[in-house]
């Protein structure tokens, strides 16, 4: 619920003469319900500029549905769950016909504001092929909060002139996100090619000695290039978020 949502709530509530119990008990509904296997933060939006985000991995499919189909009664934002399947996927359409499903990202996005938020472009890239799943629920996120978004794949320390080809593309975005495995020395590269936030993803693409993406983490942590701030291990949502905020054309209150 939005400031202007919670301002016809309390005029609606003033006009039917409510006390200040029931209009308490209305109120504290409105920010969120419990519908016992969760709690569902209806005032998400408000507070941090996009609804509560459903994650589904661990989640019980019918779970997933429930917390979805009350996140759509009461919002006309765009909504995610990330980390879910093609069978959630299904259930989930039955009750939202927009829902897409990105099968790399294994992200269900639900669209239903087309605004433009962002002051720029974000662009999003990847080192290998093998990053994209991550890159995609960054760029999926991205485009999701209002941001045109530019996709910029492969391009990896391994061939350096790739991601230097890119640099015009770079160098108009106002965020970019990088995505990459292994060393994760990628970002540190973009950072040293652009003036603006590099938010880097650590990926959990490599070999024996890069631990599960632990090797890229510390790499990027290390970074010696001062732009480049860093994620946890392949929160392509988390990237996707922040780059937004960074990115985001925000409205000044009015008294």
């Amino acid at each position: 619920m939005d400031v202007k949502q919670l301002e016809r709530l309390i005029e609606t509530l003033r006009e039917s003469n409510a006390d200040s119990r029931e209009m308490a008990r209305r109120i504290q509904e409105s920010l969120y319900e419990d519908i016992g296997y969760a709690k569902v933060d209806h005032a998400r939006a408000a507070r941090q500029g996009f609804p509560e985000v459903v994650f589904g991995k661990g989640k019980p499919r019918q779970q997933i549905v429930g917390i979805v189909e009350r996140l759509l009664e009461r919002s006309q934002s765009n909504l995610l769950v990330t980390h879910t399947d093609a069978e959630t996927f299904g259930d989930i359409r039955n009750i939202a016909t927009e829902a897409e499903w990105h099968d790399s990202a294994r992200l269900i996005r639900i669209m239903r504001d087309s605004s433009d938020l962002g002051t720029a472009n974000i662009a999003v890239v990847t080192a290998g092929t093998s990053d994209i799943p991550v890159a995609e629920e960054a760029a999926l996120t991205a485009e999701a909060m209002g941001n045109r978004v530019d996709r910029i794949w492969d391009v990896g320390v391994a061939g350096i002139h790739r991601v230097l080809a890119e640099r015009a593309l770079l160098r108009r975005s106002r965020v970019v996100v990088v995505a990459a495995g292994m060393e994760g020395a990628l970002p540190s590269v973009v950072g040293g090619l652009v003036s603006v936030p590099v938010v880097a993803v650590p990926t959990s693409i490599g070999y024996g000695a890069s631990f599960g993406g632990v090797a890229a983490l510390l790499g990027m942590l290390n970074s010696c290039s001062s732009n480049v701030t860093v994620v946890n291990i392949d929160n392509g949502f988390g990237a996707g978020f922040v780059a937004s905020l960074i990115n985001r054309r925000w409205q000044q209150p009015t008294d």
